[in-house]
């Protein structure tokens, strides 16, 4: 655990202002990619400087090949722990990604191929993590479902019932200790 607070503590995220884990203000969006998310990510960091939201980029920072896991682990442990009110997720196809993140208690990471799943997702699931694929989904597309996504409010009423019974089973599924990664990210 303290491996990856030292690592996350060392982030630049936007305005320039560094990433304290004791400071209540980190809850922003946080956002990571893999190589093949790159190109869309940057496209993201333009409509966050635009729209004036605040944000924490995590990596990677180029296209050489690296490995998803790392980047989607910093999001997810971010969301789960309430130190990120939501986290964006870019790979190739938004599978992996999304795959990974699930594994973290109280992350609810929706892979959204077109703003309708965006909004069904957010309204309906409460989701905090959207995933993407930075290979499928075309830049207007994956804009739109971005825009759509972060200002879709979470409906409650029925839909409560479900995300109970998901809690409910996260104790019971979910391990006590989080997984710390060390090494590369390569």
């Amino acid at each position: 655990m303290k491996n990856v607070r030292h690592w996350l503590a060392l982030i630049t995220c936007s305005n320039n202002v560094k990433a304290n884990l004791e400071d209540s203000e980190l809850k922003k969006i946080w956002i990571a990619n893999d190589h093949g998310g790159y190109g869309l990510k940057l496209k993201f960091l333009n409509y966050f400087e635009e729209k004036g939201l605040d944000y924490c980029d995590v990596g990677c920072h180029s296209t050489d090949i690296v490995r998803y896991p790392y980047y989607a682990a910093d999001v997810a442990h971010a969301v789960s722990l309430g130190e990120a009110t939501k986290g964006i997720l870019i790979c190739s196809t938004g599978i992996g990604m999304s795959i990974f993140a699930n594994k973290y208690k109280s992350v609810r990471a929706a892979l959204c191929t077109d703003s309708f799943q965006a909004k069904m997702t957010r309204s309906h699931n409460d989701s905090n993590i959207l995933c993407l694929g930075g290979m499928i989904t075309g830049e207007m597309a994956a804009l739109e479902i971005l825009d759509v996504w972060l200002n879709t409010e979470y409906m409650g009423g029925r839909h409560d019932i479900s995300l109970g019974l998901i809690k409910e089973a996260e104790e019971y599924l979910c391990a006590s200790e989080e997984w710390v990664h060390s090494g590369p990210k390569l």
